[in-house]
């Protein structure tokens, strides 16, 4: 199960150029299954170019005559997994809450059918659609109708091949069909299939990703194309090229996305954000929940909202590498002791806070 979840991660991330004859004729086999010739294929470079060759998605739902051929694709494959799910069995068990002990859900009496949906289908796409196509997909500039994601597509497909290899659970002639998904998700990234052309874009040239897989890069581009199109991310969150690339504290003061700004800042490290920014200490206070470390309040030249005090505190828990991370809290202005600022933020009061054994 483990080695299966692996090599469908790798696919996933994978960064290899796609294999185009098995992308071309895997889609083929998807355009004969719906009674239609095989398309033209067209390949591009990155999502962002098959946004300059698709013409603008519909935004009507309701057709007059015949489907289009993606809408007739997206039934097929949803037929196709509807039968699936009922040779797996009932999967209503996925939505409920996480084991939170993993070692319990491999005890006998343990439903393979549990194990199997939570370890592989679960687990890869918290990844793969949480942390890598969507980050992805929210760069490109609209909508342009019914897409799959080939290599991001891993996660219901190694559900299935887990049921199938692991489980033993025969699909009898949906084998087949699912075999030509499998492809996809081996050979290529996002598709676009329309009547008698496929747009089909090409696997990024790089990923890169921190411990908990999600997309990060502290001096590049997280994920590049090969045509040059890039996505930036800072542990796991969007941000413009500059955040990584050149964040000043000038760029920080007018921006007003807060998660932009929060990542422009630790990019760019406290101690010269503070000294670049020109904030003036107000006072500073050693963390009775912290021991080791301080509290230090700031004031702030420009407005951040309502709140126009910063709150400096350190993280009362280990980061992954050992280091402890620093965070920034705006507070009210009327607060001029660290102890009632960071007191405030807990819902508590300064003596309150200041009796705290331990805080994380």
């Amino acid at each position: 199960m483990v080695d299966l979840r692996t090599e469908w991660l790798d696919h996933a991330l994978s960064t290899a150029p796609a294999d185009r004859g098995a992308a071309e004729h895997a889609i083929s086999g998807l355009y004969t299954l719906l009674g239609h010739a095989p398309p033209e294929f067209v390949w591009v470079g990155s999502p962002a170019a098959a946004t300059r060759l698709l013409p603008r998605a519909a935004q009507s739902l309701a057709f007059d005559g015949p489907q289009p051929l993606e809408n007739r694709l997206a039934t097929l494959v949803a037929s196709m997994r509807k039968r699936l799910d009922q040779r797996v069995g009932d999967n209503r068990e996925w939505f409920r809450p996480p084991v939170q002990d993993p070692v319990a859900m491999l005890r006998p009496g343990t439903s393979l059918r549990l194990v199997l949906s939570r370890e592989v289908h679960d687990n890869l796409r918290g990844v793969v659609r949480g942390s890598v196509s969507g980050l992805i997909r929210a760069t490109l500039p609209e909508r342009l109708g019914l897409l799959w994601w080939g290599q991001h597509d891993a996660h219901w497909i190694a559900h299935y091949e887990a049921h199938r290899r692991v489980g033993g659970v025969d699909f009898g002639r949906d084998t087949a069909q699912l075999e030509l998904w499998a492809t996809l998700g081996r050979s290529c990234g996002w598709w676009w299939p329309r009547e008698d052309v496929c747009v089909i874009a090409d696997r990024p040239s790089s990923v890169h990703t921190e411990p908990e897989l999600r997309l990060h890069c502290p001096d590049g581009a997280a994920v590049t194309f090969r045509d040059g199109e890039k996505v930036h991310a800072w542990h796991g969150t969007r941000v413009p090229a500059w955040v990584i690339e050149a964040p000043t504290a000038d760029r920080i003061a007018v921006e007003t996305n807060i998660e932009v700004r929060r990542c422009a800042i630790e990019r760019l490290g406290w101690g010269t954000f503070i000294e670049q920014a020109g904030l003036a200490l107000v006072r500073r206070a050693d963390d009775p929940g912290n021991p080791g470390c301080e509290l230090r309040l700031y004031d702030l030249p420009y407005q951040w909202g309502p709140q126009t005090r910063l709150l400096l505190a350190i993280n009362g828990s280990l980061e992954r590498d050992g280091t402890r991370r620093k965070y920034g809290l705006r507070v009210p202005p009327w607060f001029d002791d660290p102890i009632d600022a960071a007191a405030w933020s807990y819902g508590l009061t300064g003596p309150q806070y200041a009796r705290l054994q331990r805080r994380t």
